[in-house]
């Protein structure tokens, strides 16, 4: 793409919500400057990060304010403050290849597609990365379990953002709603990074009992996915085969996390359902 040309092409609005993120910021906002689409605005809601995250986001943003609570919050907020065509949502520990707006975005235009999903790659030091990295790759091309991160503008505007309180299946909760308005969307090879940095198998744990503390608000918001998802993972896994034997230490790994997980899912969601049934009794 030459700088001619940028004013003319349709503007992607890239949105990163962040706290706390210095060790990747930097790069994640660099790899967006750098993209090969030349009409792109950068939009970068800070929960009020006490390292250098917003120091960072001034840099380079186009937009950089600080507000909370949460990430859905935040991702809507940068909605709001959008102007582009199509908004690309990622988080601040990933980094976009060179091309992936220029292939998303041409083939969102080339279909008038309402949104695009585009794969993830998993990068980090450890064992348990070296996991989840194996996992992803079993996961591409899944719908119901990959992301459409490039969505029409005017599709959030019609129809609200991301839920406010689902923490973790935000995501998937916004790619459910897509999935049954049947809106037309497309996929491309082009990746993202998803740096994960040294994974540990205590922080997994804490972090997807965090998130089943919102499965009981997710299930409401979208019945029926939580075991739709659950199928998916086991096809994908199953459709995966091939991948996974050529890697055994880990994939034999990933089996006993993969039920660790779905144990600290259901543990987090059970301590979210009690703590709502004594709030109800003590009203």
């Amino acid at each position: 793409m030459t700088d001619t040309t940028a004013s003319d092409l349709p503007k992607v609005s890239v949105i990163v919500p962040t706290k706390n993120v210095e060790r990747t910021m930097e790069r994640c906002l660099r790899s967006i400057a750098a993209q090969s689409w030349g009409n792109v605005e950068l939009i970068v809601v800070d929960n009020f990060s006490t390292d250098a995250t917003f120091d960072i986001a001034q840099r380079y943003a186009d937009v950089a304010v600080q507000a909370g609570p949460e990430r859905s919050a935040q991702r809507n907020l940068a909605i709001e403050r959008s102007s582009g065509e199509y908004v690309l949502w990622i988080d601040a520990d990933m980094v976009l290849t060179p091309h992936v707006l220029e292939d998303a975005m041409t083939c969102a235009v080339a279909g008038d597609l309402t949104g695009v999903f585009i794969p993830e790659v998993t990068v980090g030091d450890g064992f348990w990365t070296a996991c989840r990295s194996l996992e992803r790759k079993c996961y591409v091309g899944v719908e119901l379990i990959e992301a459409p991160r490039l969505i029409k503008r005017e599709w959030f505007v019609a129809h609200g953002g991301f839920v406010a309180d689902v923490a973790g299946q935000e995501d998937a909760d916004l790619r459910m709603r897509l999935l049954a308005q049947g809106v037309p969307m497309g996929h491309i090879d082009t990746y993202i990074l998803h740096d994960e940095g040294r994974l540990t198998f205590p922080d997994i744990m804490r972090k997807r009992y965090y998130y089943g503390k919102s499965l009981p608000a997710y299930n409401r918001a979208q019945p029926g996915a939580i075991s739709q998802q659950g199928v998916a993972t086991i096809r994908a896994m199953v459709r995966g085969l091939p991948i996974l034997a050529g890697d055994p230490v880990h994939a034999t790994a990933l089996v006993g996390l993969r039920a660790c997980e779905a144990a600290a899912y259901a543990a987090g969601a059970f301590a979210e359902n009690r703590a709502t049934r004594r709030a109800g009794v003590a009203g």
